[in-house]
């Protein structure tokens, strides 16, 4: 599983991009998720996330990262133009910039991955990881 991926954007284009780096990159999407109440029924069967930090339902990704990653252990990597929105890090691995790389989606994949076979596919809810921007973010 740790190879599945949650795509939690509202701008479907984003979105879609994301899902065919992933997808040519041998990872499986298992969603993607426009708003807060999708992202969390899709959220049991993914591994790690890519996050919007603002969602058009209103939903912030901060929340919504701390939520999949405390309830189903899921690593969390954001995607954001604006880094200063995320504030707290949400239990995140990190943050991507918009616009992104494909190899910067590919990385962050790939330490997702990594994350999860280090700690058996669990987050450790006892203490976050501090949130560092991933370098690979610009093409």
């Amino acid at each position: 599983m740790s190879k599945t991926a949650l795509i939690v954007e509202d701008e479907i284009f984003v979105a879609l991009d994301l899902e065919r780096i992933l997808t040519d990159a041998g990872y499986h999407v298992a969603a993607i998720a426009a708003d807060s109440a999708t992202a969390m029924e899709a959220a049991p069967q993914c591994s790690f996330a890519f996050v919007d930090v603002n969602l058009r339902d209103g939903a912030t990704g901060p929340t919504i990262a701390r939520r999949i990653s405390s309830e189903y252990g899921v690593k969390v990597v954001f995607v954001t133009a604006n880094p200063a929105q995320i504030g707290e890090s949400g239990g995140a691995l990190g943050y991507i910039r918009k616009p992104f790389s494909e190899q910067a989606i590919i990385a962050a994949a790939a330490l997702c991955s990594q994350a999860c076979s280090e700690t058996g596919g669990k987050a450790d809810a006892t203490e976050p990881p501090d949130l560092m921007p991933l370098t690979l973010n610009h093409g």
